[in-house]
């Protein structure tokens, strides 16, 4: 009874959750082929080195991982069995019997409830692969997860340290795994030593390894923003496990060292990554030729610098608040912003990386690996003949193919080392991989090469891809506002819009109903850090504006009728009743600096403005999922709109009381104005001219663009409503000496004096803002009052 509600509903419940449903059979069929992925590699006993093997081992742990959070993953969606309920109920009412998968999933959904559980017993068989390819960190691990003050004292990444070697190659016997994420090896290593535990009793390598990064993290991320908290996880899963009090005692510890020093370990090296990083982008932008010999250098700073980035978005999120000082970096955006620069430049001068490895592939690397090849004492057939296709893919390369254009593509190269890697790394292998380190070390280092012709862009989101901010766009905006308010780090907020290019890379050609949402999302972030940037830059301008008017304002020649009766006096020698009056302060002498500490308010302007200004400056545009955005565009929309509300704003015009700003001084204050947006020309490469022509002929016309009132209306008002009724009404009259109209002796006096409206400097001021268009509205309105008055006369 209670299910018949669903019979009529049955053919909508397919529908809408056919795609779940199918969603999780594809999840039961691809750990279908784990397994048995997974028991072939054990049959086949093959040997796992990261050092020689490198893609091989990358892919195995990489392969476990996904596997593993797949799992986790599966597990927290809590309407799991509701789903395939009721798909499989509306599927038998529908076609008469269940699904085909339904028992397997049902079976699949029970057995994984606890998938970390779970997933323990079912590595015993594969727990001897497995840490042999962990163990084999030992060396590449530990040397990546050092201290700040450790990379201080090996002048790390400096290309200045030894002067003498600067153009030698940077190189190392694992080329791939100096840029290997931090963060992809602790994941390795936490979920690899959950699954094969056993070997952590018996192998001081592996627990060393599994502490050491129990104390650099307290969390994982799993997929995007969602994370596993490590320590806790872990002493649930060994809790039940006889034997184990010493295993719980080591999470415990290891827990309270990641809270109490992990925080300051991370901000630490993040110090030092942004000088670090400062200091190869400017001495490549000097001498961009170093990118060839010192390119690791560059991949190297990049994944250093990404992980810890990564590695505070993912604890500032999942920490306790107590120890909050250490999970919050003002200085986030200066990271960002050079990691940007360096990218820049590969981008930049890709040709020049890609001219210095076609030349060491095939002067080099070649020679290298055809001797090795004949000195192998045993070479079979099928891998002879791929290693031959290696050396001649290299020896045929040329430097002309660069300067042609040619594009490049040693995928095939490298998809056949990937195969011969499996080859020789089986147990039964008549060519051993694990005798010959030394040639999977070279191989090693001539796939890196290879990718520096042919995978630049590739490289660059391997090693510096941040789109994980699309996931925690409430920490970056804050980031940005951050960034914003401290005017040491403004000229560095460009970083924010530029990381918004990084978007499209996290979306999957499997998954193409998400790039509309992520391609969304970064258009509208950065179109609000460009507005953001914009408005801040506007606001500073307009206070150094408002600054100089006054300065302006002092000026005028109202303000010398003081300092001139005060001449006269003194002359005559008449003594005023007040003793001593104090000596009024003559305009310019805020020029004068008795001391370069002081700062004034208009220093503290200027140097923001030009900070913030880099900033808009740094990039022409940029391109944001297909749409382009240009900065300095944003700036003169921003100076356009607030220059039009600042000049009608400085007419000062008062409805009831009938006030108006005299034509002069108006004219004053905007040419002040002119003149600060003048000297933003210095800073920012924009057409102030154009901004100008726009705003001030708008003026022209009695009404703007956005249909407000301007300077021409107002002042046709007031010359029409005030001064001209007046006239009508006999208290104003014109006086042809003065050239002016001149108040008339009355009962009540007027609130203005005409003449300071109406004389020839005024009238000259008033169709200078006016123009030629103004002028003629003005007259216009003017004939068509005075013939209406005529007319009454008559």
């Amino acid at each position: 009874q209670q299910l018949a509600q669903l019979q009529k509903e049955k053919s909508e419940i397919l529908k809408n959750l056919a795609l779940y449903y199918f969603t999780f059979v594809d999840v039961m069929e691809f750990k279908d082929h784990v397994c048995e992925l997974l028991n072939t590699i054990d049959v086949c006993q093959v040997f796992f080195d990261i050092t020689v093997n490198f893609d091989l081992t990358k892919n195995y742990l990489d392969l476990i991982i996904t596997y593993t959070t797949l799992m986790i993953l599966l597990s927290r969606i809590e309407e799991r069995k509701a789903i395939i309920g009721l798909y499989n109920y509306a599927h038998e009412m529908t076609h008469g019997a269940s699904d085909r998968e339904y028992p397997r999933l049902g079976q699949m959904i029970v057995d994984y409830e606890n998938p970390l559980k779970k997933m323990m017993e079912e590595f015993v068989p594969h727990s001897k692969s497995l840490s042999d390819a962990l163990i084999s960190l030992q060396m590449v691990y530990p040397r990546r997860n050092l201290s700040a003050d450790q990379w201080r004292n090996a002048q790390l990444l400096s290309l200045i340290s030894a002067p003498s070697t600067m153009l030698n190659p940077a190189q190392s016997d694992t080329m791939p795994c100096e840029y290997l994420s931090l963060d992809a090896m602790e994941k390795w290593i936490i979920f690899g030593f959950i699954l094969c535990h056993g070997i952590l009793n018996s192998d001081a390598t592996a627990l060393n390894l599994w502490k050491l990064a129990l104390q650099s993290s307290s969390c994982l991320a799993l997929f995007r923003d969602e994370v596993f908290h490590i320590h806790k996880a872990a002493e649930d899963l060994f809790v039940n496990i006889r034997g184990y009090n010493k295993r719980i005692n080591d999470i415990r510890e290891c827990k309270e060292a990641a809270v109490s020093h992990a925080g300051s370990m991370h901000r630490e090296r993040r110090k030092f990554l942004r000088s670090a990083l400062k200091e190869l982008a400017t001495v490549l932008s000097d001498q961009p030729g170093l990118l060839g010999p010192k390119a690791l250098f560059v991949f190297m700073a990049l994944s250093f610098a990404r992980d810890e980035i990564i590695w505070l978005l993912r604890h500032a999120d999942n920490m306790p608040k107590k120890s909050a000082d250490d999970f919050i970096d003002k200085h986030i955006a200066e990271l960002i912003f050079y990691m940007e620069e360096l990218r820049a430049h590969v981008r930049k001068y890709g040709p020049v990386m890609q001219r210095y490895y076609v030349q060491y592939l095939s002067g080099f690397d070649a020679v290298v690996l055809n001797e090795l090849v004949q000195n192998l004492s045993v070479c079979p057939e099928d891998e002879s003949i791929i290693m031959s296709s290696f050396v001649n893919t290299m020896t045929s390369l040329s430097v002309k193919q660069v300067e042609d254009g040619e594009v490049f593509d040693f995928r095939g190269m490298r998809l056949d080392w990937f195969r011969l890697q499996a080859y020789t790394s089986v147990s039964k292998a008549s060519l051993s991989l694990a005798d010959h380190r030394e040639l999977g070390k070279m191989m090693n280092t001539i796939i890196f090469h290879t990718k520096m012709v042919d995978s630049l862009v590739e490289m660059l989101v391997e090693t510096s891809d941040l789109s994980i901010f699309c996931f925690y766009s409430r920490a970056f905006e804050k980031m940005f506002q951050q960034c914003l308010e401290l005017p040491s780090q403004s000229r560095y907020s460009i970083a924010f819009p530029l990381l918004c290019t990084h978007f499209m890379s996290c979306t999957h050609e499997l998954c193409p109903e998400e790039r509309h949402h992520i391609g969304d999302r970064s258009l509208s972030l950065c179109n609000m850090f460009l507005d953001e940037m914009a408005k801040q830059a506007r606001n500073l301008i307009t206070d150094i504006c408002t600054e100089q008017c006054t300065l302006s304002d002092q000026l005028l020649p109202k303000h010398c009728a003081k300092t001139i009766s005060q001449a006269v006096n003194k002359k005559s020698k008449k003594q005023t009743g007040k003793k001593g009056e104090p000596e009024r302060e003559k305009p310019g002498v805020e020029s004068m600096r008795k001391n370069r500490l002081v700062v004034t308010n208009l220093d503290k302007l200027h140097t923001a403005l030009s900070e913030l200004c880099f900033s808009i400056n740094y990039v022409p545009n940029m391109v944001v999922w297909e749409h382009t955005f240009t900065p300095r565009e944003y700036l003169t929309s921003h100076l356009e709109i607030r220059f039009t509300k600042s000049i009608v704003g400085m007419t000062m015009y008062n409805q009831a009381t009938q006030e108006i700003a005299k034509p002069s001084e108006l004219l004053t204050s905007v040419r002040a104005y002119m003149t600060v947006l003048q000297s933003i020309e210095n800073y920012v490469q924009i057409d102030i001219t154009r901004v100008f022509n726009n705003v001030l002929l708008q003026q022209t016309q009695h009404l703007d663009s956005h249909g407000e009132p301007t300077i021409t209306s107002l002042y046709t008002n007031w010359y029409l409503e005030t001064l001209l009724r007046q006239v009508s009404n006999g208290h104003i009259a014109y006086f042809p000496a003065m050239k002016a109209f001149v108040n008339l002796p009355t009962e009540n006096e007027l609130t203005f004096n005409a003449e300071e409206y109406s004389d020839i400097s005024e009238m000259r001021a008033l169709s200078e803002l006016l123009g030629p268009y103004g002028m003629k509205f003005l007259s216009e309105s003017l004939m068509w009052h005075i013939s209406s008055q005529v007319a009454e006369l008559k």
